[in-house]
């Protein structure tokens, strides 16, 4: 079985657990791929904490799950030294949950900025820095937050240079009401079902080598040209209509340019490719810069989301071959 014929396979296998969540399931393989973190935003019960379960089930690696709490603090998250005076060594660090292959960060906006900022630089960084020591994460290393865009008393939204450290911004929404059906007949199954042994799972040496493959992946200087022209567009908006000047106070960072890149590359190769596509780069490019883009206030007073910004930049920006 080939790189690619595997990986098609977990999507499959996570698809039959994850019922109406497809584009869920593939965003979270494509991060992975891409080597980057993820923030997911969706109402309760859509499945978030599932997702990421199934995926650390499918995959031979470990799985943490750190609850946000407005208590919380920085040790709960990257581990502490504790004092031992039988050792030679006295001070012995002890990990945190941080220490693991993939992290669910659940409602990090609950916790205050120095808490959020921990794991920020863990992902950034990969590496945690306690008590003058330097402390490696493991290769295969990716942060799945989640928060939830109701009930925003006792929050502390994540700034936007925060923000910009995730390679996208995923929402979700309900299933359709087939999908819903098939969710209740799961579960009712999976009631019945007893425990039965582990089936077999993939392996890390899978997602390297899947991501030595998309290295591989040819981005012409057209396609390059329309990821910063996208960019130029959040930039200076004034330079392509009325309506994008207005809704547009900032646009995004080289880091956009540089998610756009990794993650149409992803694309590609899932769909067989070994060449980028203007698709491919609209394919991934909502997600992208919806965290990345401050609308202006007008743009918020007239309920102008990210997304239609997002449209109306594609709209204007032409493929230049």
């Amino acid at each position: 079985m080939t790189t690619l014929e595997s990986i098609k396979e977990l999507r499959n296998r996570m698809s039959a657990s994850i019922i109406g969540q497809d584009r869920l399931v593939e965003r979270l393989i494509l991060v992975l791929l891409a080597d980057g973190n993820m923030l997911l935003e969706g109402l309760p019960g859509l499945a978030k904490t599932r997702a990421i379960k199934t995926l650390a089930k499918e995959l031979n690696c470990g799985l943490s799950r750190i609850q946000f709490t407005p208590d919380l603090l920085p040790s709960d998250i990257t581990g502490t030294e504790i004092y031992q005076p039988e050792l030679k060594e006295k001070f012995v660090f002890q990990e945190g949950p941080i220490f693991s292959n993939l992290i669910l960060a659940d409602e990090i906006n609950r916790a205050p900025a120095k808490v959020q900022s921990a794991l920020l630089e863990a992902m950034e960084e990969r590496q945690v820095s306690v008590a003058g020591k330097t402390y490696k994460m493991d290769p295969l290393f990716m942060v799945m937050a989640t928060q939830n865009p109701v009930e925003q008393e006792g929050t502390y939204p994540l700034p936007e240079a925060q923000m910009d450290r995730f390679i996208m911004h995923v929402t979700i929404d309900y299933p359709d009401d087939a999908s819903e059906i098939k969710i209740i007949r799961l579960n009712r199954e999976e009631q019945k079902k007893a425990p039965t042994e582990e089936q077999q799972r993939l392996e890390p040496k899978v997602i390297f080598d899947a991501r030595k493959e998309i290295a591989s992946i040819k981005i012409s200087e057209a396609m390059e040209k329309y990821i910063v022209d996208i960019i130029s567009a959040t930039r200076y908006p004034s330079k392509y209509g009325k309506d994008l000047s207005k809704w547009l106070d900032y646009g995004g960072s080289p880091r956009a340019s540089i998610a756009i890149d990794r993650t149409s590359r992803v694309h590609a190769w899932m769909q067989g490719r070994d060449a980028v596509t203007p698709d491919d780069i609209r394919a991934v490019v909502h997600d992208c810069l919806r965290h990345r883009l401050i609308l202006s206030y007008e743009a918020n007073a007239d309920g102008v989301a990210a997304n239609e910004v997002t449209d109306e930049v594609l709209k204007q920006v032409a493929v230049v071959a």
